[in-house]
């Protein structure tokens, strides 16, 4: 069934991309004689400013590598794959996982229920090896769990490559002094309003325990709870379609974020 439906989707893409080719005069179906005549843009534009035209729309190939990846990802993966499963014998001597939610701590209330549930989804799917961390920029109070640990960056922190924001606090948790996990640890890394599924996990799981590869990310999406403004909600759809395209195709292919790597591992 999910085969069907990729048939389906690579054929509403092909037909996308082809509507658009020829709406755009990229792709002529037919000619007329206006367009089969000469044209020489050096006599019409002048010299500098056509080679300027040259120049501008080469401009526009900048961006090509990434569309091949994205639509390589978008054709040669299933869209729809089967549901992964957690198998029930989770292997005991499986790698500790840390599940670190990043967050500036403007919104304390939302951080503590979304850790709520993800540490209560992780103890339902029997995870035991794990623990969730909150690294903030401003501290407020957590409930006290065994399995929580509340790291709060301090204002004058800074890092030796200036990076700022949320690459500033996840670097902080990497420092000599602040970092408790091994080597061999595993951390998934997670936005404040970044839930957690049962998916999600099992296929975390599946990936630390095979150990090939460093890098992994899964399918982010964005209407799962209670929609606030749907314009923002649709919008956020190209960053679905960018997971499932470009970053798949670079994890599956080249496992190694050469473009980018956001949300969950």
């Amino acid at each position: 069934m999910s085969k069907h439906k990729h048939i389906l989707h690579c054929i509403l893409l092909f037909s996308i991309i082809i509507f658009f080719e020829i709406q755009s005069g990229a792709l002529k179906l037919w000619y007329t004689d206006d367009d089969i005549g000469e044209f020489d843009p050096f006599v019409r534009y002048g010299r500098f400013l056509a080679w300027f035209l040259y120049i501008f729309r080469l401009l526009t190939l900048l961006p090509l590598p990434q569309v091949l990846f994205n639509f390589f990802g978008l054709i040669f993966f299933d869209a729809f794959p089967e549901d992964t499963k957690l198998d029930p014998k989770i292997p005991l001597m499986m790698p500790f996982i840390c599940i670190r939610t990043v967050t500036r701590g403007d919104y304390p209330e939302l951080v503590i229920k979304n850790v709520e549930r993800n540490l209560n989804l992780c103890l339902d799917n029997g995870l035991e090896n794990f623990i969730i961390e909150i690294v903030s920029d401003k501290a407020f109070e957590l409930p006290k769990n065994p399995r929580i640990r509340f790291t709060v960056v301090p204002s004058s922190y800074r890092t030796k490559s200036g990076a700022l924001f949320k690459a500033r606090a996840l670097q902080y948790c990497l420092e000599d002094n602040v970092n408790n996990l091994n080597d061999n640890d595993w951390i998934v890394h997670l936005d404040e309003e970044t839930l957690l599924t049962s998916r999600s996990l099992a296929g975390i799981v599946k990936f630390v325990c095979d150990g090939k590869y460093q890098f992994g990310q899964g399918l982010i999406t964005y209407a799962n709870e209670e929609v606030v403004n749907w314009l923002t909600t649709l919008s956020d759809a190209f960053r679905v379609a960018e997971d499932m395209g470009k970053l798949r195709f670079q994890f599956y292919v080249f496992h190694k974020p050469i473009f980018s790597w956001k949300g969950n591992l």
